[in-house]
């Protein structure tokens, strides 16, 4: 006599269906998107580039682990963005004191700031067709349910960012 097993009233959620491979593929989407415009808009400075430069322009005097740590790249990616950007003179570093030890701090420079808020007008456009798109609500409950998602995922599984 064979014993009745509970895995029949399991359902399985297939790869397809998740929310991560809905997150994976919206992000894959997004970064098409960053790339396109660029691409169409921009020709001094990469996505990478104006992703520093902001992060910088809402704070002030980070150190480069904390930069990557924002936008979410590694160190060694973190510090060739870095070095290209100070080449280029929109951004400067210099030594600073946190707790006691010697750090290299970034801010932005006047021509960063000014880089930024050029190519910040430039995607004025493509920023307006996606409010048009999405509701501020929208965007608030989608940040939310993300936020919640990934805090319940934080508990499971043992990664630093």
């Amino acid at each position: 006599m064979t014993m009745p097993t509970n895995t029949d009233n399991i359902k399985i959620m297939h790869y397809t269906d998740s929310p991560s491979y809905e997150l994976e593929l919206t992000s894959r989407y997004c970064k098409a998107l960053l790339i396109q415009l660029f691409n169409q808009v921009c020709s001094e400075i990469s996505p990478e580039e104006f992703a520093v430069l902001d992060t910088l322009c809402c704070n002030k005097g980070l150190c480069q682990r904390d930069i990557a740590k924002l936008i979410l790249k590694d160190r060694a990616n973190t510090g060739r963005v870095l070095d290209s950007l100070e080449k280029k003179g929109f951004i400067k570093r210099y030594n600073d004191l946190k707790n006691n030890r010697m750090v290299r701090k970034t801010d932005i420079t006047k021509e960063g700031r000014e880089i930024l808020k050029e190519l910040t007008l430039r995607f004025q456009p493509i920023h307006e067709r996606m409010c048009k798109i999405f509701s501020n609500e929208d965007i608030l409950i989608l940040r939310a349910s993300l936020k919640k998602m990934r805090d319940a995922i934080s508990k499971i599984v043992d990664m630093h960012i």
